[in-house]
């Protein structure tokens, strides 16, 4: 289902109004037009299927190299993402990192980001996001463990209440193998290399 931006629009007005604002003055004309597109966006995984991504996997028993077995992790970091908090309608965006531990499939490595997109392009909560992207991999492709770690800022934290500017929220989601704390340690050691 796609964003009802004249409606969008119509309520954006209502919302100026509300605060007291001139939704005619020359500053605010177009700002409902604005924020209907950004929803539009904001919103656009309402809807999709966050596994489609997923959907053409790579053999790697069967594929280009039959001689290679899967034996560690595939991680991909620093994905970057934004979503919209559902408490507060404010925006928070950060870095999701994925690990997974492949049984007998791999997939495109650009698949991991669409599914980012998609699930964070809806109203959300981080710890939700972050179990949503784990599920979605673990039911797609044939992994023996999978690892979501997310790192955002929020703004319901560091725009409003208690200012606190820097801070951001870390969530771990893990599958099967990687559930464990010790077997995901060397992933948990691998996001942070390099960084400093």
């Amino acid at each position: 289902m796609a964003v009802d931006r004249e409606r969008v629009a119509g309520l954006v007005r209502e919302l100026l109004e509300a605060i007291g604002e001139d939704p005619d003055r020359p500053g605010l004309k177009a700002t409902p037009g604005r924020v209907a597109d950004a929803y539009g966006e904001f919103f656009a995984g309402i809807g999709q299927d966050a596994s489609a991504p997923l959907a053409h996997t790579i053999s790697i028993a069967h594929g280009p190299a039959p001689e290679t077995s899967p034996s560690g992790a595939v991680m991909l970091r620093d994905i970057q993402f934004r979503s919209v908090c559902e408490h507060h309608l404010l925006p928070f965006r950060g870095r999701a990192h994925i690990a997974y531990l492949p049984g007998d499939q791999v997939v495109g490595l650009g698949a991991l980001p669409k599914v980012v997109d998609i699930l964070a392009s809806r109203p959300q909560v981080q710890e939700r996001l972050g179990e949503q992207i784990a599920d979605a991999i673990a039911d797609a492709i044939d992994t023996r463990g999978v690892l979501v770690v997310l790192d955002a800022a929020h703004g319901c934290v560091t725009m409003r209440g208690e200012r606190q500017h820097e801070a951001s929220t870390v969530t771990i989601a893990a599958r099967g193998a990687l559930a464990d704390p010790a077997a995901r340690a060397e992933l948990i050691a691998l996001i942070g290399a390099g960084r400093e």
